[in-house]
């Protein structure tokens, strides 16, 4: 009984959360009560909790009455953060966990809004507003000085400001006479907009485009929702995305846009921007801390509705979408490489569901995949009416030369027309590796079973050559060879570690090599070289930088890796030359000529936009190879046609699923027991698990892995989940880490 006067006792509110731990042994959700304080605790709320010992992050998943637990067993959060993650990410990143075999734990860590776990907050500026005696005495004869009368006239003219610009002290004088109001307001720290020169105004339609938009348009009212815009290069998908955006904002819902890698894809970001405006909200990880944290909040808010970015992007916290636009949805870039091993693209669709919004996907080489699973519209032509560039495919059999004899008279032609190229190798550094001509030592990486590549080679004569009759050695200024997996690096060896001789190899070339090589050649003189690569992207601005500069420039050559082939626009570009074009064939993967295909057909499409019309050279190895005849002919209906042939024969993407499982462990022996005990413990038919087979050490670990391949996705998913589940106790306890990569690209 309760006694007269004393209030009911508040009824039992119990969180249900998911703390943010990395451990795949640990199993949530775990219950905290929540008290008087904790009122607006709700699904999405983000506390602080003590877990285990120390403090950590805890997404709330679940609101409950009632614990197996008694109340009093049961801790309180120790704080509630102010930025929550909204409902329906909750849900995504419920997903997210079992759809890639991760943890809950680990998908929510992707949902947060950035700066959360440090504590990050709202910027807070002194701004100055001019009050009505202010306006008053503007007007009027009240004494002021000149300065003063300058700022109240600023006031007047352009509304509230920060006091740091106008001047504090003046400020702080005339508010002191009630003239202005100084109060500390929230600044939006915004991100620097694209700068990539005149884009030029709203183009016009051509009657493709107008077809394909009519068909986005009658998603957004109910129709298809799933769409692959399957146009060649340059037929102008992107207006159709801004046409689409703005159908969707006129309804009053919002827009993602995801690109490939924002950084190389300026031009792009700029058009959004400039035809909406701030309603254009960016999220990338080249931001900095603050400026994500705010774009992320006008998002969530709606001050924002439209978000553009690379793959994290598709976490936007946008509150209705109508339009999810996945820009050269062929790229790899979509594809997550921590845990959850997450594909952009499949959790674009599963949002799209959420929100019953459109999916768009575009590409001039669109995926198999996307070719079966979703309606395709076609852009044919591109909007200058110009014709596909020509396509020469020059057979290097034979060759010891790195360029063909007549790439190299196209490239002076270019030079001596005062015109631009590009050219495409897709392998970063100097050389590929070094080795000893006497003994036959190859300097490897003392992490990982691999080759020490050569980058940042200046050559010139070394005055100790040992072998006359040897090639001319080089001497590295400056060089190193490093690791591209775990980031290691050495200077360069003059003599070998093994027999002490001098004659030290390099083998191979790479784009600082190639840069060097075509400065020397034909740079200079008004014809600069430009390189686009890994190495550069580390460089702060220095991707956007060079784009700008080769853009700029009256004429030009741009060398760079498959960087180079990624969406931009240079109508000046005449020539595109793609060397070692079947490189991407000698990896033991089945979308090798897919790859390929895609590499080939992307970097032709960078010339002959302009009215000089332009041509692609190709060099190869492999000259008969069909993914590269199918390039050279521009044929990516017959390149898809005979794709999907070999993929159904054989159980691939998109007819089977693939699953991989990587065992790792400082001991090769645990990597492999776990795996095996894997293998026995996935419930599937004979046949579907291949393994386990040992992979090359990586970061000081051995590795084991296994491959799941089936046509039964979800029971693969299910099947693999419990199996990682029941072992990951005794994996933590042998040292051995489980990754799962479901898609693996």
């Amino acid at each position: 009984m309760t006694a007269i006067g004393t209030p009911p006792p508040l009824p039992l509110r119990i969180a249900r959360v998911e703390p943010l731990t990395r451990t795949r042994a640990l199993r949530g959700p775990f219950d905290y009560r929540l008290g008087p304080e904790h009122d607006g605790v709700g699904v999405g709320s983000v506390l602080r909790v003590r877990f285990s010992g120390r403090r950590t992050l805890a997404v709330v998943v679940e609101v409950a009455a009632e614990s197996e637990l008694a109340p009093e067993r049961l801790a309180s959060p120790e704080a509630v953060l102010p930025t929550g993650i909204p409902g329906d990410l909750v849900a995504l990143a419920q997903w997210l966990a079992h759809e890639y075999v991760s943890t809950p734990s680990r998908a929510l860590s992707l949902m947060l809004a950035p700066g959360a776990a440090s504590g990050l907050g709202a910027k807070l500026v002194l701004t100055a507003s001019l009050t009505e005696p202010g306006r008053a005495a503007l007007e009027g004869e009240e004494r002021l000085t000149d300065g003063q009368r300058a700022v109240l006239g600023a006031l007047a003219q352009d509304g509230p400001a920060p006091a740091a610009r106008l001047g504090t002290a003046t400020l702080r004088r005339l508010e002191s006479r009630g003239l202005v109001a100084l109060e500390r307001m929230t600044e939006r720290r915004r991100p620097p907009l694209a700068s990539v020169g005149a884009l030029g105004g709203v183009a016009t339609l051509t009657a493709d485009q107008q077809i394909a938009l009519d068909v986005v348009c009658a998603g957004l009212a109910g129709g298809d929702r799933g769409l692959l815009l399957h146009g060649v290069t340059g037929s102008g998908k992107t207006e159709v995305y801004l046409r689409a955006v703005a159908a969707v904002l006129a309804s009053g819902r919002g827009a993602v846009v995801l690109v490939p890698e924002i950084a190389l894809t300026p031009q792009t970001l700029a058009r959004f921007q400039q035809r909406f405006g701030d309603v254009v909200a960016v999220l990338h990880s080249a931001l900095s801390a603050g400026e994500r944290h705010d774009e992320w909040l006008a998002l969530a808010s709606g001050q924002a509705r439209v978000c553009v970015g690379p793959r994290s992007a598709v976490f936007a916290p946008i509150p209705d979408i109508g339009l999810i636009v996945i820009d050269e949805e062929h790229d790899g870039s979509y594809k997550h490489e921590g845990d959850p091993r997450y594909d952009a693209r499949t959790v674009a669709m599963h949002r799209a569901r959420q929100h019953g919004a459109v999916l768009l996907a575009g590409s001039a080489t669109p995926r198999p995949e996307s070719a079966v699973s979703l309606r395709r519209l076609r852009l044919p032509d591109r909007v200058d009416g110009q014709a596909l560039p020509p396509v020469r495919v020059l057979d290097m059999r034979g060759s010891h030369h790195p360029l063909h004899p007549h790439t190299r008279t196209a490239l002076a032609d270019v030079r001596r027309s005062g015109g631009k190229a590009i050219v495409l190798l897709n392998r970063r550094g100097w050389s590929n590796f070094l080795s000893c001509r006497d003994c036959g030592h190859v300097w490897m990486c003392p992490n990982c079973e691999v080759a020490l590549v050569l980058h940042s080679w200046t050559t010139r004569v070394r005055p100790d050559q040992a072998r006359p009759d040897a090639e001319r050695a080089a001497y590295p200024s400056g060089a190193t060879i490093a690791c591209h997996h775990c980031g290691h690096r050495e200077r360069v060896p003059t003599r070998c570690v093994a027999c002490g001789s001098v004659a030290v190899a390099r083998h191979g070339a790479g784009t600082e090599r190639l840069e060097h090589e075509l400065r020397e050649a034909i740079g200079g003189h008004g014809f600069p070289v430009f390189r686009l690569d890994a190495d550069v992207v580390g460089i702060k601005d220095r991707v956007a930088r060079t784009l700008s500069d080769f853009g700029a420039a009256s004429s030009g050559l741009l060398v760079g890796t498959q960087m180079v082939a990624k969406g931009h626009d240079f109508p000046d570009v005449t020539l595109g030359v793609v060397l070692d074009a079947d490189q991407t064939l000698r990896f033991p993967d089945f979308r090798a000529e897919e790859r390929t295909f895609a590499l080939i057909t992307q970097l032709a499409g960078r010339a002959g936009r302009g009215d000089r019309g332009g041509v692609v050279l190709v060099q190869t190895l492999a000259p008969d190879a069909r993914c590269i005849q199918f390039a050279a002919r521009h044929d990516s209906d017959g390149f898809l046609e005979r794709e999907l042939v070999m993929r159904r024969a054989l159980g691939y993407p998109p007819f089977g699923t693939l699953i991989r499982i990587v065992c790792s462990s400082p001991q090769q022996g645990d990597a492999m027991a776990v795996a095996g005990a894997l293998r026995d413990a996935i419930a599937l038919p004979p046949g579907s698990v291949l393994g386990p087979a040992p992979l090359f050490r990586l970061r000081g670990r051995s590795r084991s892995q296994l491959v799941v391949r089936t046509p039964q996705r979800r029971a693969a998913i299910e099947a693999v989940g419990a199996a990682v589940e029941g072992e990951a106790v005794a994996a933590s306890r042998r040292g051995v880490s489980l990754s799962v990569d479901v898609d693996p690209q």
